[in-house]
């Protein structure tokens, strides 16, 4: 198979200088395509920035927006059999950025936001005969919000983790499917998890 996935942060630009981002490692994104390969996929990785090497074998994409990653990702969906969207996109970014660095001038600043665009929603919309597995971290109301957010995006499957789970080297998530079971627990390394998420999708959703 011929696999799309995605890793690490995005930012969002408020000026030149500073930035909206959060605290993803890549760790877990990483593991994937590394299991991928490792398991004889193609793989064709899309990461914000991380401190990671991206893994021997696969095709990379750095970038840094939201905006950014889609684009990269529209460009490589088409000839994809799937894709598993593990990155921690910004949600929100201004709506205006500022050229230069904002100075400060001794009173607050107010920042006005707006939603980025809904990566894996996007693809999900004209994924044809491909599959989607997502990542969900929540921390309140987890497994309904997980469900929610799985039918939005039109997943095959998706990956329930917590806030614990960022910086981390291990995790423990649960695979949920669209009529609300839970297809598999795993916990310990994110090496581990990753080979057997892979697995999973080999013996479930590959087609032919």
């Amino acid at each position: 198979m011929r696999i799309l996935i995605t890793a690490g942060p995005t930012r969002e630009y408020i000026d030149d200088v500073r930035y909206l981002s959060n605290a993803s490692s890549g760790q877990m994104g990483y593991a994937l395509a590394a299991a991928a390969v490792s398991a004889g996929h193609q793989v064709v990785l899309v990461s914000g920035p991380t401190l990671l090497s991206p893994p021997i074998g696969c095709e990379f994409h750095g970038i840094e927006t939201t905006a950014e990653m889609l684009a990269a990702c529209q460009s490589a969906w088409p000839d994809c059999d799937g894709v598993i969207a593990a990155a921690a996109v910004c949600d929100y970014r201004p709506a205006q950025r500022i050229q230069g660095k904002i100075g400060k001038t001794g009173n607050g600043l107010t920042l006005d936001l707006i939603e980025t665009p809904d990566i894996l929603a996007t693809l999900g919309a004209t994924r044809g005969t491909r599959w989607n597995v997502g990542f969900a971290l929540e921390a309140q109301d987890a497994h309904a919000r997980a469900i929610k957010k799985l039918q939005r995006k039109q997943c095959d499957a998706i990956v329930l983790n917590s806030p614990s789970a960022i910086g981390a080297a291990n995790n423990s998530v649960e695979l949920l499917l669209p009529n609300g079971e839970t297809a598999a627990n795993w916990s310990g390394p994110k090496s581990e998890i990753a080979k057997a998420l892979i697995a999973w999708i080999e013996a479930n959703l590959k087609k032919g």
